[in-house]
């Protein structure tokens, strides 16, 4: 079995506007192995996302256009039926989203929202849907699940949405987990609880992660590899430790710099 279990081959995005084409990702390549970390970094409108939601079969509206190739476990997915892709998406590859709140259902409990994840790829009755949901939360470390499971996500934090979020995309045990910006509008303690967990859960389960931020700190903290992008287009890719130490491009010495610095008084 190869170790590489996302490919990523010239990948081009599209959208047509009122006021004409619009490239959102041009000639994008990558791969990510299995239990690494590959970090996408950026500003904003730089493709991080757009790129994401392409691999994951999430643009399928008829403004979008999309070529390359995108190869997930050795299987091609940008050809591939769509229905076949939805049966991949949150089974085998999942996906955690910016906003929590409004990736959420707001009119269903979170344990109902947990075991419907379960029933929709397993053939598993309700009750056991619904506890392998309660044990999800319990391994995310959300406190008082039984309570936790009759609430909505209005009823939450933040910081108990986001987890929320990872307990469902990780709860049916996918090898391929794309993270978008996890710890956006999280105060610090709980940024670190996140990337604390993603880390643990990702070596119990040697799930691969695509990780998209702009915060180069979870960077250095979380990923293997980093991919800058700027434009749409991937303008650097390389080990972090090089990123940091031996960056190649003057994008990535701008990112770099942007960093803020506790000088010495």
């Amino acid at each position: 079995m190869t170790n590489v279990i996302l490919e990523v081959k010239n990948l081009n995005v599209e959208f047509t506007t009122d006021d004409g084409i619009v490239h959102a990702v041009n000639d994008v390549s990558y791969t990510v192995e299995r239990g690494k970390t590959l970090a996408i970094v950026g500003e904003s409108g730089s493709g991080k996302s757009v790129s994401s939601l392409a691999v994951m079969g999430l643009l399928t509206g008829s403004n979008s256009k999309i070529t390359g190739e995108v190869f997930f476990n050795g299987k091609e997915l940008v050809r591939a039926d769509p229905e076949e892709v939805r049966s991949l998406r949150g089974d085998e590859m999942a996906m955690i989203f910016q906003d929590p709140l409004s990736a959420l259902h707001p009119y269903y409990t979170i344990g109902d929202q947990l075991a419907e994840a379960v029933l929709v790829h397993n053939k598993v009755k309700e009750s056991e849907a619904r506890s392998r949901a309660a044990e999800m939360l319990t391994k995310v470390g959300i406190p008082s699940v039984e309570q936790r499971m009759d609430e909505y996500p209005h009823q939450l934090s933040g910081g108990m949405r986001q987890r929320v979020m990872i307990a469902m995309a990780l709860i049916n045990g996918p090898e391929l987990l794309i993270a978008d910006e996890p710890t956006t509008a999280l105060d610090v303690t709980v940024q670190a609880q996140i990337l604390d967990l993603l880390r643990e859960l990702q070596k119990e389960f040697g799930t691969a992660i695509v990780l998209i931020t702009h915060d180069l700190g979870v960077v250095a903290d979380l990923a293997d590899e980093v991919l800058v992008m700027y434009g749409g287009s991937a303008v650097e890719h390389a080990p972090v430790r090089e990123i940091f130490y031996e960056p190649q491009m003057p994008y990535t010495w701008g990112l770099l710099a942007s960093i803020p610095q506790i000088s010495a008084k």
